[in-house]
């Protein structure tokens, strides 16, 4: 890690939505000053600026016994706001969709009864590469190495527990602070270890500590910047000319981003490779919002047999693909049914080639290789040119008919005309990930959601998150009833932080997604009256709307209203539909995944 001596003036803003990305910040020589001790010279203060210098103008946390004097010094930095929020998932999902948009996120939770309930969303979030950094208030430090027995805790002397469970979901642990001699260290490696490494890191503080001064912190923070990771000059040479002779010799090559691309920061190597070579370039699932969908060679999304239409046939015919960053697990394989061969493929990861399932090549970083490999490819739109012969345009759904109940077809017709620039989509955990592959992103148009991990109930508190971190666009979250079930308690902060969301809650009776893969009475919910339940939420304070449709008409009326009357208030839309009202991608997927998980076992 290289540091440079010097200060930060003001609050320092994110430079960009790379996840990971440090922002800038303007370096002074350090003059000489008296190192006395003074009253704000504190670890708190050392940590809230901390957060700022990173871009971090909202902390998720929920208060606890062992946190509260953290909370205030916290509180006390001009330059972060301290959001509330109902309980600890919920404040590690916020953090986890802030993360998306502003590059790195932040909670504050108490010891282990906060941390093990916070875990969940940090696992999800280590499963998409999002820096966020998990500070816990811990216990005193008079009690380390005592043979006391703590509330909050299993009852037994050991505090080590919650470490321990956090171990395999960050990349960093060791921060457990309880003295102050070795904190200012403990804390900026945790915090420089998140941003290098694109993950979650653990950081423990003693709830005794935050407020006693402490020379080591004397002066703000030195502001630490990266070291740039470099590719390893001769492994990328060698790596491009290989995958170059192995391009330049295909028929119908092809291009295919994989998520990845977000944590190797190759978003716009991947456009300048697509713009130099003249492939058809398609999105995995879990990277749309990655690549842009209103590139001229864009054919949609690969995802086996429920791509885009004609999307997998050009892929799959292909004699050569590329593919950024890909992760193939069985949810993006459709239960391991794609039809690609290793042979055809190169895999790009963040820092490791492989071609065509022969030389492999490390120490290589993706944006460095595809920008050298744009330079050495020859220009072929063949692929391309197959798709716009065999494409036809997906046709609209039949109208409604006046006294027709609302088809979820109808309904994302309408969200489609939503969409600019100034929108962001979040799509929950069931078949809004089907529907919502389907739409088309106008350039500038956020998307996210959570499909490696897929823990249902994401949605409501990456809403919150991303909705606080991206002031600039108003979210739209497609959220089913089940998955709003888990975490529904989360309206209430984002009507504290007025925030505009627009919420459809698609309420259909149950876990759709779960009755396609394996159905049962264990799929059935009680349906809740959910306006009037957001409703009380509101109890008059804030700015909220809500409605329940039923038919299209009162759909019309409701994003109408939404969208002017209403453009300053949160939404709330009440989609009822058929229980059975389900998208063809998610009847085909289901049936896949089904027939994965129910594979016998092989015989011994």
């Amino acid at each position: 890690m290289e540091t440079k001596v010097g200060s930060v003036d003001g609050v320092a803003k994110p430079v960009s939505n790379d996840v990971g990305g440090l922002p800038s910040a303007t370096c002074h020589t350090l003059s000489p000053s008296a190192v006395a001790c003074s009253s704000d010279a504190t670890l708190g203060r050392h940590l809230a600026r901390r957060l700022v210098q990173l871009g971090v103008t909202d902390v998720f946390a929920v208060p606890g016994d062992f946190n509260l004097t953290l909370l205030d010094h916290l509180i006390a930095e001009p330059g972060l706001r301290l959001i509330g929020c109902c309980n600890e998932l919920n404040a590690g999902y916020a953090a986890d969709g802030y993360a998306r948009s502003r590059g790195v996120g932040a909670c504050v939770v108490t010891f282990t009864v906060g941390g093990l309930s916070v875990l969940n969303a940090i696992a999800g979030a280590y499963s998409e590469n999002l820096p966020l950094i998990c500070i816990v208030g811990g216990p005193n430090t008079n009690d380390y190495g005592t043979n006391r027995i703590l509330h909050h805790t299993i009852g037994l002397p050991d505090f080590s527990q919650e470490v321990r469970c956090f171990q395999t979901v960050t990349c960093y642990q060791q921060a457990v602070v309880n003295n102050l001699e070795n904190s200012h260290e403990l804390l900026d490696t945790a915090i420089s270890t998140a941003m290098k490494d694109s993950k979650p890191v653990y950081i423990s503080i003693s709830c005794n500590l935050p407020a006693i001064p402490h020379p080591t912190f004397s002066r703000d923070p030195v502001p630490f910047f990266l070291s740039p990771r470099l590719s390893n000059q001769m492994g990328l040479d060698a790596a491009v000319e290989a995958a170059a002779e192995f391009l330049n010799k295909a028929v119908k090559p092809v291009m295919v981003g994989g998520p990845k691309i977000r944590v190797a920061k190759a978003g716009k190597a991947f456009v300048e490779l697509a713009d130099a070579c003249g492939y058809a370039i398609a999105v995995m699932p879990a990277a749309k919002g990655l690549v842009p969908e209103h590139h001229p060679r864009f054919i949609g999304t690969y995802w086996g047999a429920v791509s885009t239409a004609f999307c997998a046939e050009i892929v799959e015919s292909a004699d050569a693909y590329v593919f950024a960053g890909p992760i193939f697990n069985d949810y993006s394989s459709v239960g391991y049914s794609l039809l690609l061969k290793k042979e055809k493929s190169i895999i790009v990861q963040p820092d490791r080639v492989v071609v065509a399932n022969g030389p492999a090549f490390g120490c290589i970083l993706m944006k460095d290789f595809l920008r050298a490999l744009a330079k050495r490819l020859n220009c072929n739109k063949t692929a391309y040119e197959n798709y716009s012969r065999i494409f036809v345009p997906r046709g609209a759904p039949p109208e409604c008919q006046p006294d027709e109940p609302l088809r979820v077809n109808i309904l994302f017709k309408h969200i489609q005309n939503m969409l600019s620039s100034a929108t962001a989509v979040i799509a929950e955990t069931g078949d809004s990930w089907f529907n919502c592959q389907k739409l088309n992103l106008p350039q500038g148009c956020g998307y996210e959601f959570q499909m490696q991990y897929g823990s249902i109930g994401w949605s409501v508190g990456a809403t919150l998150g991303y909705a606080q971190a991206a002031k600039d666009k108003r979210v739209i979250a497609c959220i089913g009833d089940g998955s709003f079930q888990v975490t529904a308690q989360d309206i209430s902060t984002m009507l504290r932080c007025e925030q505009k969301s627009i919420i459809f809650l698609i309420n259909n009776g149950g876990y759709t997604i779960e009755v396609e893969i394996h159905d049962g009475p264990y799929n059935v919910i009680k349906n809740w009256n959910y306006t009037a339940l957001v409703d009380s939420i509101h109890n008059g304070e804030g700015k909220c709307w809500t409605t329940k449709v039923q038919r299209e008409e009162e759909l019309k009326k409701a994003i109408e209203t939404a969208t002017n009357e209403k453009s300053d208030c949160l939404c709330f839309i009440d989609v009822v539909v058929h229980k059975d009202d389900t998208s063809k991608e998610l009847l085909e997927w289901g049936s896949r995944v089904s027939a994965a998980n129910s594979r016998p076992p092989n015989p011994q």
